[in-house]
């Protein structure tokens, strides 16, 4: 049976796919500067003899053909980057990249990109169609690596029926696979604001414009186009992380630059959001004397699962790992460049669990002490391959 095939191989390559693993996290690299992480891959894919093609900068595009008749074509999806984040974990495959770490998963994404990639090559002869392997850069920042991908042809000649992507995630214990059909991921927009006015002695407010409490009123407003603006069915999220006033105890300072996230999950709101916080913002400053520049950069769109071929993933997972492992995700407002895909051909994100309480493996994603149970690396690598092979129309019995 190439079900029972694909899961002895799952576990033969398992040491190596986690010296992979630990390659990529001990090296991790920045969003469009994953020079080292390419070259790596590369390396592998040649030793596996997958013929390959540089795309992106520092992306790859891989080519996996089964040696029985089929037209069939699929896309498989891992991204490389990683965050700025400085690693806390006492382990000897810590980043030695200083102000760098894989916290989002990514080099566990790669690695069993590479396993699965590794098992199709051997069982090649036992199904048939084209297995297309995305590994791609800039996943973290704007503009989104898959789109640099789209753009450059990955998902032509010949096109896929279908994109699968899987993401590490701490709350599902190994073994476990989160799956949502339809709306999953929401999209995201950077806010830039300067709110500008007249500093002074913070003594002497009667002579200033004071841009402190001007950017505070439009913080407090902006909350309505949550609150008051969103139809309650579509899920809308607004933050800002980050407010500089540069000033002092005694000194106002002459404006405040903030930075922010809209997140939302419908294209048509989203646009009217956009609107109306500007309108907001501009006119909150202008009433109080001052003048606000507000920017939004638009990030990624939302994610989509197809429901039909979701329908399927989730049949290929039980059957791979047993239904009791499948786990009915709930709407994130996290965003994930691999919308993209989803806004071009029908798509499947799911969620690989990666978390062991038992070993204290809890750590939230972006976090500086984030791990994985490595046990991750024999689900992931073998159940992306089975779902691969079953897509592509063949009988894994």
């Amino acid at each position: 049976m190439l079900t029972e095939k694909i899961k002895a191989l799952s576990q033969e390559i398992h040491p190596d796919v986690v010296g992979i693993r630990r390659h990529l996290h001990t090296y991790p690299e920045l969003s469009y500067e994953e020079h080292q992480t390419s070259a790596y891959i590369k390396q592998r894919l040649d030793a596996l003899g997958i013929s390959w093609k540089a795309v992106a900068g520092t992306g790859i595009l891989a080519m996996i053909r089964g040696k029985r008749n089929s037209d069939a074509v699929i896309a498989l999806r891992a991204d490389i980057d990683a965050l700025p984040i400085q690693e806390k974990n006492n382990v000897e495959y810590a980043s030695r990249h200083p102000g760098v770490m894989h916290a989002c998963g990514h080099d566990f994404h790669t690695a069993s990109l590479l396993g699965t990639a590794q098992i199709l090559q051997a069982v090649s002869d036992q199904f048939g169609g084209t297995i297309k392997l995305l590994f791609q850069p800039g996943e973290e920042v704007l503009p989104g690596g898959a789109s640099l991908m789209i753009k450059e042809g990955v998902l032509d000649n010949p096109r896929p029926t279908a994109v699968l992507g899987q993401h590490a995630m701490p709350r599902l214990t190994v073994g476990k696979i989160g799956i949502r059909s339809g709306k999953h991921m929401a999209s995201m927009d950077a806010l830039i604001v300067r709110v500008i006015g007249k500093g002074g002695h913070g003594a002497e407010p009667h002579h200033v414009i004071d841009p402190v409490v001007i950017a505070s009123h439009i913080v407090i407003a902006l909350q309505q186009v949550v609150s008051r603006m969103a139809h309650p069915g579509d899920p809308t999220v607004l933050s800002f992380g980050k407010v500089i006033a540069n000033g002092a105890i005694n000194v106002i300072p002459d404006e405040v630059y903030m930075e922010g996230t809209f997140r939302a999950m419908n294209e048509a709101w989203r646009n009217e959001a956009h609107k109306r916080m500007t309108e907001m913002a501009r006119g909150i400053a202008s009433s109080m004397g001052a003048t606000c520049e507000f920017t939004i950069r638009r990030g990624f769109p939302f994610l989509i699962n197809e429901e039909k071929l979701t329908l399927k993933v989730k049949q290929y997972a039980a059957e791979y790992l047993g239904p009791e492992n499948i786990v009915d995700e709930d709407i994130w407002m996290a965003a994930e460049d691999f919308a993209y895909y989803s806004q071009v051909v029908d798509s499947c994100f799911y969620l690989c669990g990666v978390g062991n309480p038992s070993q204290g493996i809890t750590s939230a994603l972006h976090t500086p002490t984030f791990n994985i149970d490595e046990n991750a690396l024999t689900v992931s690598a073998g159940l992306m391959a089975y779902m691969a092979v079953r897509r592509l129309g063949n009988d894994a019995d």
